[in-house]
């Protein structure tokens, strides 16, 4: 499995950023995705993440009504659509294809992971 983010870049804080994620070899609708971030100095966390159909979602507390996850099975696609950004969302952000096909907030439930995409935002 191959995972292709981008969409990062420099933002304005309460600007909007869309991330995409595309997938290659594998089914892509048959198993759930993420995205984790890395802030400078800080762990990897997770972001948000979504199963399979796209029917069950999950947020962590401080994108919550900010960020949306989505996905696309026809298009093998995975967009996480970041509105309201804080400085505090500047992170290198990954996409992650989970082992199974619902959602996961723990890293371990992910098998495959993208090359990480750089979010900068300005205060």
């Amino acid at each position: 499995v191959q995972l292709q983010a981008s969409g990062g870049g420099l933002v304005q804080a309460g600007g909007s950023l869309r991330l995409s994620c595309a997938a290659s070899g594998r089914t892509f609708s048959s198993y759930g995705m993420g995205w984790f971030r890395q802030g400078p100095g800080k762990e990897r966390e997770f972001v948000a993440a979504i199963n399979w159909n796209g029917g069950s979602t999950r947020y962590t507390g401080s994108v919550k009504g900010r960020f949306t996850i989505s996905r696309d099975n026809a298009k093998n696609t995975v967009l996480l659509q970041m509105n309201s950004l804080t400085a505090e969302d500047t992170a290198v952000y990954y996409c992650a294809a989970a082992c199974s096909s619902g959602w996961n907030a723990q890293e371990y439930g992910y098998c495959y992971w993208g090359q990480g995409t750089q979010v900068t935002v300005s205060s």
